[in-house]
């Protein structure tokens, strides 16, 4: 992706170094972890499946020294949170709707948000109590070497994905979907999820297209957005995870539909066209 020299946002948090008790429920870890990683990856709220403390102590420096790799990293995601501010803007005002901006933040190891303290172990998440989007950057080396999908434009997809969410909360989308989800089976509520989370994936790749229509994407780009997406499907993560997959408790939906849909969005280019509530077929 070309994006060197080019703007970064200024909506940005950089907490990285910022250190405060972070909670994950029943002290998971190995298949735990990753089951978090299942319900939260790209857009679960971590706060249904996380014992979280909403107020927590402030965080406190730790002296932390980031390298050079992470330091472009973080400018990167903030090239590519600029651009979903500017795609974002025009598609609204075509609605004659207003966008506000979200805000990103960097962090290392455990966070403090209006969600609740969260773990690294959660992956990137949006939080709507604050309209704030979390990654630690470290989730890029694990996109590469846990997931198999490198490259910078599977990281940009991420940050997409996440502003996805955002695009939904301000169109009041993940609103009626938690009312929706109070009065549901638990079957029902994870049906509704996975069409929140393909619809996020719908709006990465709106992103993708007006970002191709600048220039900005080099040769393989969306490949790269496609493998990330591939690598992240319920039924890829279930079976890594314990062998087998089980449709009943998606969260996000398989690989296929998750491509899917980030492929459809990058076609259309469109909010309209993103209706996965609707869809006779996700």
């Amino acid at each position: 992706m070309d994006w060197k020299g080019r703007r970064e946002s200024k909506n940005v948090e950089d907490r990285r170094g910022m250190s405060g008790p972070a909670v994950v429920g029943g002290g998971l870890g190995g298949i735990g972890i990753i089951i978090v990683i299942i319900y939260t990856l790209l857009g679960g709220n971590p706060q249904d499946i996380l014992n979280t403390d909403t107020q927590a102590p402030q965080s406190q420096s730790t002296g932390y020294k980031s390298t050079a790799e992470e330091d472009e990293l973080a400018d990167f995601v903030k090239v590519v949170l600029a651009d979903t501010e500017d795609v974002w803007t025009d598609v609204f005002a075509k609605e004659g709707k207003t966008y506000k901006d979200p805000t990103l933040v960097l962090f290392t190891n455990s966070v403090q948000t209006k969600c609740g303290n969260m773990s690294t172990a959660v992956g990137p998440f949006y939080c709507p109590g604050d309209q704030k989007l979390y990654i630690d950057l470290s989730f890029y080396q694990e996109l590469k070497n846990q997931f198999k999908a490198p490259g910078d434009f599977a990281m940009a997809y991420v940050v997409a994905h996440e502003v996805g969410h955002h695009v939904q909360y301000l169109l009041g989308t993940s609103s009626k979907v938690s009312a929706l989800e109070q009065r549901a089976s638990k079957a029902e509520a994870n049906r509704l999820s996975v069409k929140l989370e393909l619809q996020a994936d719908y709006y990465a790749g709106v992103w993708a297209h007006y970002v191709q229509g600048e220039g900005y994407l080099d040769k393989g780009d969306f490949k790269e957005a496609l493998t990330a997406a591939n690598a992240i499907g319920d039924d890829t993560l279930e079976k890594k995870a314990q062998g087998y997959a089980v449709p009943e408790t998606f969260t996000h939906g398989t690989s296929a539909q998750r491509m899917k849909w980030l492929e459809r969005g990058y076609k259309y280019g469109t909010i309209e066209d993103g209706d996965t509530f609707n869809a006779k077929d996700l």
